[in-house]
């Protein structure tokens, strides 16, 4: 299939939940995406690395995922490119690989509020689209400074699209299972099955 509007979704993806895919699912069926590229980063500019779980580890529970869902993908680009992972250089990667086509790079809210400190955001603001999801009934208009923050571009390239709220989180799924409380329907099956079999996130 000829991909022509490619959607990113990035993150440490530690471990990848169903929040993920629910946004992932949402953004794609809203903006009629042809493909959905889920990327773990090697080495996210915001958070600590230290207390990631191993990279191959993280890759392979998206994998397991995303695999029912034909128009979800999972690429190691940021993986192999190693140093710190940035945004805009992913982009311009997929640019490059999907020449003509319209990229499309879905985010959630908390992601939102600190982009203002992400690398070359002037530039990447003007580089592609950005899908943000948000939890039903939210008003972005009311975080008055948050629009000064942003560069005027992105603002025309920023959609929102609500999704269903799941209060779920990484942390809370590495926090439940380090305390032996059940993760079952806070993400796939066989991702939760990986986890077990492996003895993930059980340090502490």
């Amino acid at each position: 299939m000829t991909v022509t509007s490619l959607g990113i979704i990035g993150g440490t993806f530690d471990p990848v939940h169903f929040g993920h895919l629910i946004a992932a699912e949402c953004a794609r069926a809203e903006f009629g995406l042809d493909r959905v590229i889920f990327i773990p980063a090697r080495i996210p500019p915001h958070k600590d690395a230290r207390g990631i779980l191993d990279e191959d580890k993280r890759y392979h529970m998206v994998d397991l995922a995303v695999r029912n869902n034909p128009a979800f993908e999972v690429s190691d680009l940021e993986l192999k490119r190693g140093g710190v992972s940035y945004t805009i250089d992913t982009i311009e990667h997929y640019q490059k690989a999907y020449p003509g086509g319209s990229i499309s790079f879905i985010m959630g809210l908390d992601s939102l509020f600190i982009l203002d400190t992400w690398k070359d955001i002037e530039r990447l603001a003007q580089m592609c689209r950005f899908i943000i999801v948000t939890r039903p009934g939210y008003n972005i208009h009311d975080e008055e400074k948050l629009w000064d923050r942003l560069p005027k571009v992105f603002w025309r390239q920023a959609d929102f699209v609500p999704i269903p709220g799941l209060d779920i989180s990484s942390s809370d799924i590495r926090k439940r299972v380090s305390q032996g409380k059940p993760i079952r329907y806070m993400l796939p099956e066989n991702v939760e099955r990986f986890i077990r079999e492996n003895h993930l996130y059980q340090e502490g």
